[in-house]
């Protein structure tokens, strides 16, 4: 497997880019893939990337560390990998962004500045003849009492060369939700009181007590047999489910006849019961 590596290393706080937009990374909102955008400044250029192969990027600054990579499958389709491409330049230049603001606050307020860092992995999930689903855990620290982490995912549709989000594969969250919202709040709470010592109080008001939709979570789309998506996944963040402490849940549960019904029609040949 060929991976492309590229390090940047004590790049000057001024000249690395700034995107003081603020432009969201949601892959709902960039549907359609682009060619990569080119730093604001020379201090962050990179040699062009050619297509194939894993791409891992590493960035140091006095101001921040920024990692990002992607896998071989990513690497090997075009617009798949412009459009990754694309996210990976746009987190950059907000951090960079975001990191110099901090460190001006820092210095008006005499605080220390402590370097920020972002850091996104994306994996594949599931890679079938039309779809490739993948999944990014990312971790993210801006100065605060500790760093963050959390998860991203994309199904990219390789007929017709676009990102589309999981949720879009079903008729509604709200559907999604009747079909596995009872399955997955049994295995949260169980998950819960396997952590915490004690079950769940019933109808408790505390947030860290509440059920948690499937469309609240990052959701999955996985497969077992590599010819359609048999297999859904939940990922919930720090802070979603439970304090910081608690750390992250993670369940998978099979499509299910039941489930299988919520799945609108022209997307319904991707996936089977088991």
């Amino acid at each position: 497997m060929m991976i492309r590596r590229f390090t940047l290393l004590a790049v000057p706080a001024f000249l690395t880019a700034c995107d003081p937009s603020g432009e969201s990374g949601n892959p709902g909102q960039d549907a359609t893939p682009t060619a990569p955008t080119p730093p604001d400044t020379p201090g962050t250029t990179e040699p062009p990337s050619p297509l194939g192969g894993a791409r891992q990027v590493s960035e140091r600054t006095d101001l921040f560390v920024f990692e990002y990579s992607y896998p071989q499958a990513a690497g090997d389709t075009e617009g798949l990998a412009g459009w990754l491409d694309n996210r990976l330049e746009r987190e950059r230049r907000r951090l960079s962004a975001r990191a110099a603001q901090g460190r001006e606050e820092a210095s008006d307020n005499g605080f220390p500045f402590n370097t920020y860092s972002s850091e996104t992995a994306w994996e594949v999930a599931a890679d079938l003849p039309n779809w490739l689903s993948l999944s990014a855990s990312q971790s993210f620290y801006y100065g605060g009492a500790h760093p963050n982490y959390g998860f991203d995912t994309i199904v990219w549709d390789k007929e017709n060369d676009t990102v589309r989000e999981p949720i879009s594969f079903f008729t509604s969250a709200e559907a999604l939700d009747e079909a596995l919202g009872p399955q997955l709040c049994e295995a949260l709470n169980a998950e819960r009181e396997e952590r915490r010592g004690e079950p769940v109080e019933e109808g408790s008001d505390d947030t860290f007590d509440a059920c948690i939709k499937p469309d609240e979570t990052n959701l999955l789309l996985g497969s077992t047999n590599g010819e359609s998506f048999n297999r859904i996944g939940i990922q919930i963040a720090p802070y979603l489910a439970g304090p910081y402490a608690e750390g992250s849940y993670e369940f998978t549960f099979p499509v299910t006849e039941e489930l299988l019904e919520t799945v609108r029609d022209e997307y319904r040949g991707a996936f089977a019961a088991n």
